[in-house]
């Protein structure tokens, strides 16, 4: 099928760059044909002197024979002072004057372009001298081929070939690299066409005489589909797995309701009715969790702050009652940029995931290590294998044995700590532990401003500066 839009490009690129071509063509060989004109020009003009040179002497020493020996394109005439032919090439032997003008009486010498001069033929140009002797002016004709601006015939010729040679050379290698720009772009159009969500595995063709940038595109539609490849996979697991999850409680209420419909008697409609609530509950948490996470992917924006992460973490644990025993270790003037309400939901996210597997106590501690602040919690226990310490960060995931334990976790709250983390430009993961799991955060620390003068003087007395010691 012919393609129009890959004709007009051939067309428009060729043309374009073959007319470009001409136009430096062009100008190139009007520049070498003017210094040809003007050394051709230069060189008649030599001659003219030089036939000058050799005559004059004659004619005023008294020896000016009646032929002149002939010049190459040139022609002479001498007339004496009443105007009579006296010497002469042998192309104008017996013929009158070739010309009747003379120089000014302010002039020895003028010139004029004669087409032609008496009894010679084609256009010259035809210098008068005038040589002074005792009987009056004697007049000096000397002719000479009229040079043209282009010098010859032959450098004409030799410009007008190298133009349209160059042109034509152009305009064909332009030709051959567009088509074979193009082709390689139609291959890898064609492939993207045909690809769709069932055929994300293809990949568009990289040849080896494909330009170097071609390479770079295809290489970069490459990488791209294998991102979305990724992400599709991401996508069919993640709707596969919150499908699971909504549906299970979707059904039980279901189920629920079914039962206290067909038998509105026996139901304990209270009961019944707290039951469906705790299902609308779940629901609402994974749906809740699932904006967050869609809102943490997009890269909202945060609200960045300074926040001493030992006293942020430490207020969170005042402000909410745990089953399990708290132990901290909160180091204070661990000053990180943080968005607080993302902090403190990644935080209560570990917190929550620790009380649901810890047997008596959860270890809460907050340090500097050099140019990183870290956050630690640890619960007593049974801990995570080492190879299922990435897993349980996916959405969805929640182990054996945490499903037995778990009834009521989304299984979204570490993939939401992990984003946060990220979002943060710091990491969130499972280090090894003596018994129970580790949840190690680190965040890029921030140094705290120095306090001078007035101010250290308040600090020193417990003023506004001054940090409650660790709880």
């Amino acid at each position: 099928m012919f393609n129009w839009n890959r004709s007009s490009v051939l067309v428009r690129r060729t043309v374009g760059y073959s007319a470009i071509a001409a136009l430096l063509c062009a100008g190139v060989s009007l520049l070498f044909l003017i210094l040809v004109g003007n050394r051709d020009d230069n060189a008649a003009r030599a001659r003219v002197t030089g036939a000058w040179d050799r005559v004059v002497p004659l004619i005023r020493e008294g020896y000016l024979p009646a032929m002149l020996p002939a010049g190459k394109d040139i022609a002479l005439q001498v007339l004496d002072a009443r105007r009579r032919v006296v010497a002469s090439t042998p192309q104008l032997a017996g013929k009158p004057p070739m010309a009747t003008f003379q120089a000014t009486s302010a002039s020895v010498e003028t010139d004029k372009v004669l087409c032609p001069p008496a009894g010679l033929k084609g256009c010259m140009t035809v210098f008068s001298y005038k040589v002074y002797q005792p009987d009056g002016p004697w007049l000096l004709y000397v002719a000479t081929p009229t040079v043209p601006w282009y010098g010859n015939m032959t450098a004409l010729s030799f410009a007008i070939g190298m133009s349209v040679l160059t042109t034509a050379t152009t305009g064909a290698g332009t030709f051959h690299v567009v088509k074979r720009d193009m082709t390689a772009v139609d291959a890898i159009r064609t492939e993207l066409e045909e690809i769709t969500a069932t055929h994300l595995h293809r990949r568009v063709p990289v040849a080896p005489n494909y330009q170097e940038e071609i390479k770079l595109l295809a290489g970069a539609v490459n990488d791209t589909l294998d991102r979305l490849e990724s992400a599709y996979k991401q996508l069919r697991q993640f709707t596969s797995d919150a499908s699971h999850d909504l549906r299970s409680p979707l059904t039980a209420m279901r189920t629920q309701l079914e039962e206290a419909q067909m038998n509105p008697h026996d139901t304990d409609w209270p009961a019944m009715t707290s039951a469906v609530l705790a299902g609308v509950d779940r629901l609402q948490a994974i749906v809740t969790d699932l904006l967050t996470l869609a809102r943490l992917e997009a890269r909202a924006p945060l609200d960045l702050s300074p926040a001493d992460l030992g006293r942020l973490v430490g207020d969170e644990l005042d402000h909410r009652a745990y089953r399990m025993k708290i132990v901290r270790d909160l180091r204070r003037n661990v000053v990180v940029d943080c968005d607080r309400l993302r902090i403190t939901r990644l935080l209560v996210n570990l917190l929550d995931n620790a009380e649901r597997h810890a047997t008596s106590r959860i270890t809460v501690s907050v340090k500097a290590d050099g140019p990183t602040a870290t956050l630690e919690v640890l619960d007593d226990g049974a801990g995570i294998a080492p190879e299922h310490r990435e897993t349980v960060f996916d959405r969805f995931t929640r182990l054996d044995a945490s499903r037995d334990r778990d009834s009521g976790g989304t299984g979204l709250g570490l993939a939401i700590a992990r984003e946060i983390a990220e979002a943060h430009h710091g990491t969130l993961t499972i280090q090894d532990s003596e018994r129970g799991a580790r949840f190690v955060l680190r965040l890029p620390i921030r140094e705290a401003p120095e306090i001078t003068g007035r101010s250290r003087h308040r600090a020193d007395h417990g003023g506004l500066f001054s940090l409650p010691a660790p709880g």
